[in-house]
């Protein structure tokens, strides 16, 4: 049974008439005439009565009409759903965020996705490290991630998305937290709440530079995976941390976010397979790009 036949013969239904039902469908009578008899054929029973005057739905023609009404809606829907597909406006897209992302920008891409982009579906994740990003996005298990430079891996096309300062996260009582700017070389001698060493993390060694080009080692190093944990850490009074401004987004109790006199910066960046992008993962990243710029 073709999608053809179930659109002439719903058309009949609908008319009860034969000449009627050519004319709608712009066909000729006998065209129409013979893909119904087809279908009837290949149904096994008639699905119409005939007269000179009258053209009458059987029992048969009556219970095909329901499902010929589906066939042709869910047909439709198809239709309207491949091209949706293929220009982007529809989908499925994994998304992962570095820590500090997950708090400015995941909640700004969320948000316009669903506004702009109502038939795209997303999946989102946070607080991940940039090796972990970088593993899924080769492994296909994100479309699409944002995190630190500094990482290439042949397959990722990179997008420069914002350049930002790092900070000093101290405890609110500390002596210097009302210090702005903050000489980085006046935390010499202060415990580091950090994220881990090696190739877990871009961030680790870009901290340890940037102290050594201070002219200090910090004396001890308390390492954690989430920058939230991080960021509450310091509050407990662990130690003082080193974070990019966008992190003052997540606002805690107990610590003071204090502009560096140096100009320490980090760079964020998008990662996207290629050539594999899909279009919908192409749309998201341009929302992300419009997202950072705000």
């Amino acid at each position: 049974m073709e999608l053809r036949q179930v659109r002439y013969f719903l058309a009949l239904a609908e008319e009860c008439h034969f000449g009627r039902a050519a004319a709608r469908l712009h066909v000729a009578q006998p065209a129409l005439s013979q893909q119904i008899k087809q279908l009837e054929r290949e149904l096994g029973t008639p699905l119409f009565h005939r007269s000179t005057r009258h053209v009458e739905l059987t029992e048969a023609g009556r219970e095909l009409t329901g499902y010929a009404r589906t066939l042709l809606a869910e047909a439709e829907r198809a239709r309207v759903h491949m091209q949706e597909l293929a220009t982007g406006r529809a989908g499925r897209v994994s998304v992962g965020f570095i820590g500090t992302a997950t708090y400015d920008v995941l909640p700004r891409v969320a948000r316009t996705v669903r506004a702009q982009l109502p038939d795209i579906t997303l999946e989102l994740h946070g607080e991940l490290l940039t090796p972990q990003l970088v593993d899924g996005l080769l492994s296909g298990g994100y479309d699409l991630a944002v995190f630190r430079s500094g990482t290439a891996a042949e397959g990722i096309d990179l997008t420069p998305l914002r350049t930002e300062k790092l900070v000093a996260v101290l405890p609110s009582h500390h002596p210097l937290a009302a210090s702005a700017p903050l000489p980085l070389g006046a935390l010499a001698g202060e415990p580091f709440v950090i994220h881990p060493a090696g190739p877990r993390s871009a961030m680790h060694d870009r901290i340890l530079t940037a102290c050594r080009e201070a002219g200090f080692q910090p004396p001890s190093l308390v390492e954690v995976g989430e920058t939230a944990t991080l960021v509450v850490l310091v509050a407990a009074g662990h130690g003082v941390a080193l974070v990019p401004e966008s992190v003052q987004s997540l606002r805690l109790d107990g610590v003071t976010y204090v502009p560096l006199a140096e100009q320490e910066t980090v760079d964020l960046v998008l990662g996207r397979r290629a050539p594999h992008s899909t279009a919908a993962a192409q749309q998201v990243a341009a929302v992300v790009e419009e997202c950072v710029r705000e």
